[in-house]
Parts: structure tokens; C-alpha cells; sequence
């Protein structure tokens, strides 16, 4: 399946800009990645600000909304695996432009959708799918095509686009929602993602070599004219990586703590924060606020957790960020009766949201290899996001019938336990021969 091809070096007159001033351009990839997954991030995010609009016009319960939410988690997961196989076999370009209009056709049609089975297959599945391709595995990608040092704070950045999204932008396309209604700020978002694609179309390169320089960080001046595997068959490819890892049994741990992660963020306070905090009697204004606030500090995580991989054992990072991440959803339903304690959440919750994929993607990339390594990470993604949509809709059934998230958060936190010592069962590298 995998075959040789010799790749030609572009003229030295054709190189961008920032190279010939000794700036990689790898930097400039990650500009234009982060804001991908900036948009991406916002897009998924809107769905809280979306729900409560949309369930007074149609008249649909929270357990509908709920379930086009659900189908969006799980698409976005399930798309990752394949999304990795295809950027490895075409163009990372092409198949990001391709994403982005599957996002602009479900963005588009949503203000004319009538029936709730629209809701589920614009939001749901082309939503899901497009920003499914244009996000984690995307990062992980570019972390190892790009730069041969400072994977992991390159990760660990790039995670943060989608909290860095929603502090800087979700509070503006609330208030939108709010004043204007949210056809106005579906609209909105479409346009944003119009200019995203013209800045993908203009800036994003496939691999290092084919404008003739080397990775970040390579000691080799001078780049060398290397053959490297083409896969033939994107798809085949996915599920051969999948068959090598569910062989191996830290694969499962990782599987389990990470299907974990997505119930108890994407799942909880990606999708229902905001209905939590409303429910609690406060006004949808503030509610997103929470919700931004929150997002700031897990950009600073996410980072931070990036740059403490490349020191620290994985493992010990990710079993604390669970057993933080356990107590602060135990604690939510108690923190509502004030604004200190909410305060004290956002803080607390906040700089253990997404700080576990750039650790996870730590734990995979040394065993697989680097075209692998990206698929495999997609495969996780997947299941993180299949917890996510399990969670979104579970909470909505709850909601429509007891009126409350209490069980919903502790069951969370407990479970953040659980997945920490999942953690703490995984093999540190060395100390077997063979693993996933």
C-alpha cells in the first residue's frame, strides 16, 4: 500500500517571504491553523446560544436540540481518523478548503431550515464533519510536519484556538443572537469562514519540503531530497492503524480516560453551561460570559500543559488534570449560589478543559511514528468525541425531565476519578517492548 515518491525541490526565487528573512514558515502555517481551528472552535461552541432561540421558535424540547448537538460531536469524532488518512494521501489544503464549505453549506441553510431532522443534518453532520477534519488531528498534523522540536507547545498552542475563539468572539455572537436573532448570527459566521477560506487558499502548504526548506528545528541546513510514503488507500490506511492500536493494551487505558475527557468537557460545558447557568437565573449575556471566561483559562492549560509535556511525565500531568478536573464539576452544582464560587469554578475547570489532547497526542506520537501517529490521534479524538455526544444528549433527557444538571455534573466528576486511574495503568515508554 505504501510506496516510494522522490520529492522535487521548488526554485529558491519561490520561497515565501518570511523564509528569506530566516523565519520559518512553519510559524506562518501555524497562524493560519490556529485561526482554522479558532473558527472551527466558535462555530461548535454557538450551540449553547443557539439552543434556547431556536427551542422557543420551533417549540422543539432540549432533548431534540440535544440530539442535532450530539450528531455533531460524533461526526466531528468519527470524521478525524479518515480526515488524517486523506491529509496524508492529497493535499492538507485541499482537503481543509473542502471542510471548510461543507461548514459554509451547513451554516448557509440553517436560517431556512423548518423540521428538526434539518437541524440534525446542517448542523449535525455538515457542521460536524467540516469542522471535524479542520480541527485536532489538523493540529496534530501540522506539529509534525512543520516542526522537528516543540511538538508538544506547538500542540498544546493550537488546542488553545478553540477556547482563545470563544473568549474573544462568543460573547459578540450572543449578543448578536440576542438582538438580532440567531439567523443573523448564523450569517455571521459564514462570513467569517468565507474570509478563513481565502486566507487557507492564499498561506496553507502541504509539507516543508515542497517549497524547499526542512522542518523547525532540523540540524540539516541544506534540504535533502527524501522519498516518502504515498498512501494509496486513505481509508484502508485508517483502519490498519486502528487494527495495530486495539491490539495493545494501553491503547484501551487511553481509549477509556479519553472518552472520559469528552463526557466531562464538550459533552457538559461546551453544550449545557449556558442552559445551567440560565436555569440558576442568570441572564444569557452573563451565562456566555462564564462560558468565555472559562475558555481564557483553559487557553492558558492548554498551553501550559504543552509546554509541562516536554519536561514531566505525561502520565502525572493528566492524572492530576482528571482528578482537578473531577472536583470542579462535583463542586458546579454548589457553586451557582455565588458569584465567588462561580468565579472559583471557571478558574479551576478552566486550566484542565482541553489541556489532556496535547498530553494524550504526547503519549501516541513515539510509537506509531509520524504519519501514523496523526491518524491514531484521530482515532482517540473519535472516541473522545463519542463520550461528548453521549453526554449532550444524556444531559438534555435529563433536563427535559427533571428540570436540573445536578446528577448530570456529579456522575461527571466521579467518572474524572475513573479515568485517572485509567491513566495511571498506562506503561511508561520504556518499560515494555512492544506497545500501542
Amino acid at each position: 500500500m505504501l510506496h516510494a515518491q522522490n520529492m522535487s525541490l521548488r526554485p529558491s526565487g519561490s520561497l515565501p517571504t518570511d523564509t528569506r528573512r530566516h523565519i520559518h514558515y512553519g510559524w506562518t502555517i501555524v497562524g493560519v491553523t490556529f485561526a482554522t481551528l479558532l473558527i472551527g472552535g466558535l462555530i461548535r461552541s454557538t450551540s449553547g446560544i443557539m439552543a434556547l432561540p431556536i427551542e422557543t421558535e420551533f417549540h422543539w424540547t432540549t432533548a431534540t436540540i440535544s440530539a442535532a448537538v450530539g450528531t455533531n460531536m460524533l461526526t466531528y469524532g468519527l470524521i478525524g481518523p479518515f480526515a488524517g488518512s486523506l491529509m496524508e494521501a492529497f493535499s492538507l489544503r485541499r482537503i481543509v478548503l473542502m471542510a471548510l464549505a461543507l461548514v459554509i453549506a451547513g451554516l448557509m441553510f440553517a436560517p431556512f431550515m423548518h423540521h428538526s431532522w434539518q437541524l440534525i443534518l446542517l448542523w449535525g453532520v455538515l457542521v460536524g464533519a467540516g469542522t471535524g477534519v479542520t480541527a485536532n488531528v489538523l493540529a496534530a498534523i501540522v506539529a509534525t510536519r512543520w516542526f522537528a522540536v516543540k511538538r508538544e507547545f506547538i500542540a498544546g498552542i493550537l488546542a488553545s484556538a478553540t477556547a482563545a475563539g470563544q473568549f474573544l468572539f462568543l460573547p459578540a455572537i450572543a449578543e448578536l443572537a440576542t438582538n438580532f436573532g440567531w439567523r443573523r448570527a448564523s450569517e455571521s459566521l459564514t462570513a467569517a469562514v468565507v474570509l478563513l477560506i481565502a486566507a487557507v487558499a492564499c498561506l496553507m502548504r502541504d509539507r516543508p519540503e515542497d517549497i524547499g526548506i526542512h522542518r523547525y528545528g532540523e540540524l540539516s541546513e541544506a534540504v535533502q531530497i527524501s522519498a516518502r510514503p504515498v498512501i494509496r488507500y486513505p481509508l484502508r490506511f485508517a483502519f490498519e492503524v486502528l487494527s495495530d492500536a486495539v491490539r495493545e493494551r494501553e491503547f484501551w487505558f487511553v481509549c477509556g480516560s479519553i472518552f472520559i475527557s469528552g463526557i466531562s468537557t464538550g459533552g457538559l460545558a461546551g453544550t449545557h453551561l449556558i442552559l445551567a447557568c440560565m436555569d440558576h437565573g442568570m441572564p444569557a449575556f452573563a451565562a456566555t460570559g462564564v462560558l468565555a471566561s472559562l475558555a481564557l483559562f483553559s487557553a492558558i492549560g492548554s498551553a501550559a500543559s504543552g509546554l509541562l509535556s516536554e519536561r514531566f511525565d505525561p502520565r502525572r500531568i493528566l492524572v492530576a488534570l482528571y482528578v482537578l478536573r473531577g472536583a470542579a464539576l462535583i463542586y458546579l452544582p454548589f457553586a451557582f449560589n455565588s458569584r465567588f464560587g462561580l468565579s472559583a469554578f471557571v478558574i479551576l475547570y478552566g486550566v484542565v478543559w482541553v489541556g489532556t489532547l496535547p498530553l494524550t497526542l504526547r503519549l501516541i506520537e513515539k510509537r506509531f511514528g509520524d504519519e501514523r501517529a496523526d491518524v491514531a490521534f484521530g482515532w482517540i479524538v473519535a472516541v473522545s468525541q463519542m463520550g461528548g455526544a453521549l453526554a449532550t444528549y444524556l444531559a438534555g433527557v435529563m433536563r427535559t425531565e427533571f428540570g436540573t444538571y445536578f446528577e448530570v455534573f456529579m456522575l461527571a466528576g466521579v467518572l474524572c476519578f475513573f479515568a485517572s486511574a485509567l491513566v495511571m495503568l498506562i506503561h511508561r515508554e520504556g518499560d515494555r517492548t512492544r506497545r500501542f
